[in-house]
C-alpha cells in the first residue's frame, strides 16, 4: 500500500453535503472522465435524511494537479479506507468504470454493503476493448457517441483538450483491469442498465448475480448508456429505497 493510500481520509476522496446524522448514505462512483460534480444534481431528488457522497478521483476538478490513477487498486484501496469509518447503512453506486471501482471497494470493505452497478457487464463478462490506444478524434468520438455530454459542450475545443488526457487515462485503467475470481460478496447486488445501452446487454448485466450470495436484482430503464441523466429522479428514488430499506 502506498503512503498516500495509508493516509487516505474522507476529505481526500469524498465530496458532498449531508445532514449531520443521516439515516444512511449513498456513495457514488463516476464514469470514465467523470468527476464528483456529475452527481451534484442528485441532491434535489434525495429524501430527507439521506446522505449523498461522491468520489473524487485524482486528476480532475479540485484534484487536477494530481496524476490520474494507473491501476484500479490505486483507487479502491484508499477509497475503502476513507469509507471504513462511515456507519451503516451504506450503498455503493458506480456507473460504467465506476461500477468496477465500486465493486473492488465492496470486496475490500470488510462488511456487507449493498452494491448497485450501472452500465457494466458482470466482472466475468467484461468486454475486451482498447479505446485508450486510439487517436484523439476516435476517442472523443466515442465519448460523444455514449452521450455523457450535451452536444453544445462536447463541441467545445477547450473542453475536449482538457478532458481527453483524463478520459484516456481512465479508459487505460479500466481496459487494463483484470478480474481475478474471488469469493462472492456477502451484500446485495443490484444491476442497472438502459434498454438501449450499447455497452452492456441484459444477459451481460445478469452476470453480476454470480458475484454475490446476498441477493441480486436487475433493473432496466428507458435510455442509452447515460439513461441515468434523463431518468435521474427515478434512479435516485430507487437507490434511496435501497439505502433506507428496513
Amino acid at each position: 500500500m502506498t503512503a498516500h493510500a495509508a493516509a487516505a481520509t474522507h476529505a481526500d476522496w469524498l465530496r458532498g453535503l449531508e445532514d449531520p446524522a443521516p439515516r444512511g448514505r449513498l456513495v457514488c462512483f463516476p464514469h470514465a472522465g467523470g468527476s464528483a460534480a456529475f452527481f451534484h444534481p442528485w441532491r434535489r431528488h434525495l429524501p430527507e435524511g439521506l446522505g449523498l457522497l461522491a468520489v473524487q478521483y485524482p486528476g480532475r476538478a479540485d484534484r487536477i494537479r494530481e496524476p490520474c490513477a494507473t491501476d484500479v487498486a490505486q483507487l479502491a484501496v484508499p477509497i475503502t479506507r476513507a469509507l471504513d469509518m462511515l456507519p451503516d447503512p451504506l450503498v455503493l453506486f458506480g456507473h460504467s468504470m465506476g461500477a468496477t471501482i465500486a465493486h473492488e471497494v465492496a470486496r475490500r470493505i470488510g462488511r456487507p454493503v449493498t452494491l448497485a452497478v450501472s452500465g457494466r457487464p458482470g466482472p466475468a463478462r467484461a468486454r475486451r476493448t482498447a479505446w485508450h490506444r486510439t487517436d484523439d478524434a476516435t476517442l472523443w468520438g466515442r465519448v460523444r457517441e455514449l452521450g455523457g455530454l450535451p452536444t453544445e459542450i462536447a463541441d467545445l475545443a477547450e473542453l475536449r483538450d482538457l478532458m481527453l488526457p483524463i478520459v484516456r487515462a481512465d479508459y487505460r485503467l479500466s481496459e487494463r483491469h483484470s478480474y481475478l475470481p474471488t469469493p462472492p460478496l456477502p451484500g446485495r447486488v443490484v444491476a442497472m442498465i438502459g434498454d438501449r445501452d450499447p455497452e452492456v446487454t441484459a444477459a451481460e448485466a445478469r452476470e453480476w448475480e454470480s458475484s454475490t450470495t446476498g441477493g441480486f436484482d436487475q433493473r432496466t430503464y428507458e435510455g442509452d448508456h447515460f439513461y441515468l441523466v434523463p431518468r435521474r429522479d427515478t434512479v435516485v428514488r430507487d437507490l434511496a429505497a435501497l439505502v433506507l430499506a428496513p
